[in-house]
């Protein structure tokens, strides 16, 4: 069709999502007008449409050779390619902009404009396909309330939790079914159970029985805790006979008071289902355990927590004129210890810093590869090899850098770069056992055998299959592997250490788990020494306060999300138990070890956390905070706007980079008195 030109995309991955920045400042439209074909859409998830744009000068006639750039202001959701096909991954609304650039050479996803237009793309909800019910108990006794679940699932695969939802009961004089799933059980004999959502059903038969229980006792796992410690009630129901009961459904309840001087507390404790107790908020508070028409009840004391400890600024090396990245910190062979730091939308530069005296950190190298940013560094667990990642080379190679860093005073070679199947701009890799998980292209990642340095080799790769599935990072800890991949959660794959079978050239899944918001986007893995429990701490980022600012100065950036605390004790059953987050701020790169959580909290600066014994509910609001370091800097790259980015515990001191001003090096106060508490006076 003459005159019309099909649309070319610009995709560079950012730490920061796309879809929370606004379009780049661009000059008034004064000549040129672009129209697109067609104007808006419609698609269903998974479908497909390529679009057409034509550039009209001022007197309406089409400029033949002018360039246009789409780019989707919510890449993870709907796409477009070079040739203009658009697809819908997710439901919603969403935009796309046509936009032809100041400079047909910038290749940045956004560029410059002296002409835009914006496409509107509505994407449905996609039918229900099936619906089921779920976690049905073994046994129905009269006069109990079991509650019932339900899965339900669409066309798309995905499960669905904004669908209405209608139960009904095919003998109410037997057993009655309220609109949440909650059975009261009448009298003895059988029923059939419905649920409908749309035009899926299912149905199940179930046999009510005579109650057996006669007396129902409490026990509790301890009588005095502190905020955030986890007590468990457990419930037995015995006969007439004084013989338990088994599958007796129990409903617990929490009640109690605060501590006098507290006011407006709040939601001050929880108890779940299964009888797990925790408090928020110190007071006596009591437990009700109730089965039918027996009740048993438990009182617990709950003291604060009281973990909170001062900060000391002990040194820094500032960097104001570029963004930092991210650290590792690491002893060398010579036995000083040294941290590399990265930079962010610059030169390609990272650092080499000596650390061995904190409170006197010095530059020892710079060394500058083909890149604006090097988003990601690591160091081998030997401290003998870096790698750090490329993004935006001149080549459009990417790729990753290794690096010779046994004794940085003496000199720190390049080994070797690598690029094969590293395309789109390695965001973040990792090291584990000779070997590197380097992200491509946003969608998966490379295994690369460094055993010999110098000759990397590719030997293996990891993607899940999810429509419009993305990656954002990757750390690997005793043989697996856990790839945060923002909408579809964390993936755990066995890489030699599952008990799968998996190995780095044969990656084995063992599971994922993914959570509603979409923003899934760094993960670590710790096993608690007192509990057992295998938790894997899983932080967001999202920016939905404002937009990304690139230049020097701007408005301060504030960031969103938190770290979802999973219990992933059993790979095919992880199940989200606690949070830790920080109000009108956003997490970003963390850190576990020796029962404390070290986050890079963005504009909340460094957080410092209690995560000792079993977790459960709002670690924030617990008390379990142990300390917080704002880093402010009057002339940082934007003054005095502290944005952590990612922080590591070394040798009793902490170590972390700020996006705006460098690397800091702070440590924690030894305990002398009562602490600062979060939520209760001092």
């Amino acid at each position: 069709m003459t005159g019309m030109r099909f649309v070319w995309v610009v995709l560079v991955l950012w730490c920061i999502p796309a879809a929370a920045q606004p379009p780049a400042t661009e000059p008034p439209a004064a000549e040129l007008t672009v129209e697109v074909e067609p104007p808006a859409l419609t698609l269903d998830v998974g479908g497909t449409v390529r679009l057409a744009a034509t550039v009209r000068d001022p007197s309406g006639a089409v400029v033949e050779d002018a360039v246009v750039v789409f780019y989707s202001r919510a890449r993870r959701s709907v796409s477009v390619t070079r040739s203009g096909t658009v697809e819908a991954y997710r439901p919603g609304e969403f935009t796309l902009v046509a936009l032809v650039p100041a400079d047909p050479d910038d290749r940045s996803r956004r560029p410059a404009g002296m002409a835009r237009v914006e496409v509107p793309v509505t994407v449905p909800q996609p039918p229900v396909e099936r619906v089921r019910f779920t976690g049905i108990p073994a046994r129905f006794y009269v006069g109990t309330h079991p509650r019932l679940g339900v899965e339900v699932v669409d066309t798309s695969g995905a499960r669905r939790h904004d669908v209405d939802i209608e139960y009904s009961s095919g003998e109410p004089a037997i057993a009655e079914i309220d609109p949440y799933g909650s059975l009261l059980l009448h009298q003895p004999g059988s029923v059939t159970l419905s649920v409908a959502a749309g035009q899926a059903t299912d149905a199940i038969t179930i046999e009510v029985e005579q109650n057996p229980v006669a007396s129902l006792a409490l026990q509790a796992t301890a009588e005095t805790v502190r905020t955030g410690d986890v007590v468990v009630f457990t419930a037995v129901a015995r006969d007439a006979r004084g013989l338990p009961v088994r599958s007796v459904p129990v409903e617990f309840s929490v009640a109690g008071q605060t501590a006098p001087e507290i006011l407006a507390a709040g939601a001050a404790a929880m108890v779940t289902g299964e009888g797990r107790f925790v408090a928020e908020r110190s007071g006596t508070f009591t437990v009700v355990a109730t089965a039918g028409r027996h009740a048993a009840r438990r009182t617990v004391s709950v003291r604060r927590r009281d973990v909170g400890r001062e900060v000391e600024l002990i040194g820094r090396a500032p960097v104001r004129d570029r963004r930092t990245s991210d650290l590792w910190v690491w002893e060398g062979t010579d036995g000083r210890d040294y941290a590399i730091t990265g930079t962010w939308g610059s030169d390609g530069s990272s650092y080499i810093w000596d650390v061995t005296d904190p409170s006197d950190i010095r530059k020892l190298r710079e060394i500058q590869v083909d890149a604006r940013t090097v988003n990601d560094v690591k160091v081998s667990e030997e401290g003998d090899i870096a790698v750090i990642s490329r993004e935006g080379a001149s080549d459009r190679k990417n790729g990753i850098v290794i690096l010779g860093v046994a004794n940085p005073r003496e000199g720190v070679p390049v080994l070797a770069e690598y690029t094969e199947a590293l395309t789109g701009g390695v965001h973040n890799v990792f090291i584990s056992e000779g070997h590197v998980f380097a992200l491509s292209a946003g969608r998966r990642y490379e295994v690369i055998n460094i055993e010999d340095p110098t000759e990397p080799r590719r030997v293996g790769q990891f993607e899940i299959d999810t429509l419009g599935h993305s990656i954002h990072d990757v750390w690997v800890s005793e043989g697996v592997a856990f790839s945060s991949n923002w909408s579809d959660g964390v993936v755990a794959v066995d890489v030699g250490g599952g008990g799968r079978g998996g190995t780095p050239e044969r990656p084995v899944e063992l599971g994922r788990y993914t959570y509603p918001s979409g923003w899934n986007h760094a993960a670590f893995p710790y096993t608690s020494p007192s509990t057992g429990k295998r938790y894997l701490f899983a932080g967001d980022e999202a920016f939905p306060y404002a937009g990304l600012s690139r230049g020097r100065g701007g408005t301060p950036i504030i960031a969103a999300g938190w770290i979802h605390v999973i219990d992933w004790s059993d790979w095919e059953r992880p199940r989200e138990v606690a949070r830790y987050q920080v109000p009108e701020a956003g997490s970003h790169n963390l850190w576990v070890e020796n029962d404390t959580l070290y986050v890079g909290y963005y504009n909340g600066g460094l957080r410092v956390v209690d995560v000792s014994g079993e977790l459960l509910g709002d670690l924030y609001a617990q008390g379990r905070e142990i300390a917080r370091f704002l880093p402010f800097d009057p002339e940082a790259f934007t003054a005095n706007a502290p944005f952590v980015w990612g922080a590591q515990p070394f040798k009793g001191h902490i170590f972390f980079t700020d996006w705006n001003s460098g690397l800091w090096a702070v440590r924690l106060l030894p305990k002398t008195g009562p602490g600062r508490v979060i939520g209760e006076p001092q």
